[in-house]
């Protein structure tokens, strides 16, 4: 059962003689997970009546039908970013979104009501999409593929870009580079493979024995287990990209001795907020970009790289891209489980527990 009321603006702006097309419907209330604390699975709270914001002028309101879980939703869950999060709660977790366009702001020219869309929110967004009703901005969101269901649409967009920001806005690959992808078996991993071999790339990965089947057929030329061979022995020559999806020590370490003079290491695992959680933010991010620069320097002088923490952000642009090889068959995130957003408390104790290793998607009825 749906849980919200709405009413309905016309849009003053518009021409009297088409106002009916254009009229905004504005959803009140609706249900939404609310992480009120920070904490295991059961601290979620799915709510009957909680409160829409007004648009702004650039939003998208979109009538959720699917939406994905992510690792950031589980940490953030557990504490992670307490320090940004916490003077926040309750807040909505919950980053990317597949259904249709519900309202449109006032200056939205490029989408229109009831169209299907797909998109994500930045990493530091506080009301999420795990609600019937999400907000995001007009070049967050991008035409669904007719070709995808809504299920397979909202595991693609946030793992995508995060992968598009690294590869493409701040190593810029091109055609003909080598590109390593550590942990390639992940959903940030696998969608960097399939756009670095979209871009024309040379790609080595190493990844879980599950996954080196897949990373082949998605284009790797090679594809390495990592509980079973060594990557340092096994994989061959020097690369013009890493990006290291699991950043500890030891892959960061084999990840920069891979890299060619002029070479990028990326990592997901930056320290901004692990340090501002430990610290504070008046300390914690001076902190977190004095040791962001002093890596730089280190490796810039001992390796003659560039070295950068990289995350998502939106991208219109790369979002688009990354609709067109959909399409096209050249980009997907496979999902291993679906639950209802009825179940979202079943579905976060699956992932800590590791009992799914894949892409976890909740659905809304």
């Amino acid at each position: 059962m749906r849980f919200f009321t709405s009413r309905v603006i016309p849009d003053p702006t518009r021409n009297p003689s088409t106002a009916r097309h254009h009229c905004r419907s504005i959803v009140t209330a609706c249900r939404a997970v609310l992480l009120p604390r920070f904490g295991g699975p059961d601290v979620l709270q799915l709510r009957p009546n909680v409160e829409v914001p007004d648009l702004n002028p650039n939003q998208v309101l979109v009538r959720a039908r699917a939406v994905s879980i992510n690792p950031l939703d589980t940490r953030m869950r557990s504490g992670y970013g307490r320090s940004l999060f916490g003077p926040l709660l309750p807040l909505i977790l919950g980053r990317d979104i597949s259904g249709e366009v519900a309202a449109v702001g006032a200056s939205v020219k490029t989408l229109n009501l009831g169209q299907e869309v797909f998109g994500a929110l930045h990493p530091t967004a506080v009301r999420g999409t795990y609600t019937d009703y999400a907000i995001l901005s007009e070049d967050e969101l991008t035409p669904k593929p007719v070709s995808v269901t809504h299920v397979e649409a909202s595991a693609i967009p946030f793992a995508a870009l995060t992968a598009w920001r690294a590869l493409k806005s701040t190593a810029r690959i091109t055609e003909g580079q080598r590109i390593l992808v550590v942990g390639g078996g992940g959903a940030v991993g696998f969608a960097a493979i399939q756009l670095a071999v979209a871009s024309g790339c040379n790609v080595a990965t190493t990844c879980g024995s599950q996954s080196v089947d897949r990373a082949m057929a998605a284009g790797a030329e090679q594809a390495v287990d990592y509980t079973a061979e060594d990557p340092e022995s096994v994989i061959k020559g020097k690369f013009d990209a890493v990006l290291d999806t699991i950043g500890v020590p030891e892959t960061e370490r084999i990840g920069v001795n891979f890299l060619k003079r002029g070479g990028y290491y990326m990592t997901l695992q930056g320290e901004a907020a692990s340090l501002t959680d430990s610290y504070g933010l008046v300390i914690g991010l001076p902190l977190a970009s004095s040791t962001l620069l002093k890596k730089q320097l280190r490796y810039q002088y001992t390796h003659g790289i560039e070295y950068s923490w990289t995350f998502m952000r939106a991208d219109a642009e790369g979002l688009n891209e990354i609709r067109r090889l959909t399409e096209v068959g050249k980009l997907k995130i496979p999902v291993e489980k679906t639950f209802p957003i009825t179940q979202v408390i079943e579905a976060h104790e699956a992932k800590d527990k590791k009992h799914i290793p894949g892409k976890v998607v909740l659905e809304f009825d």
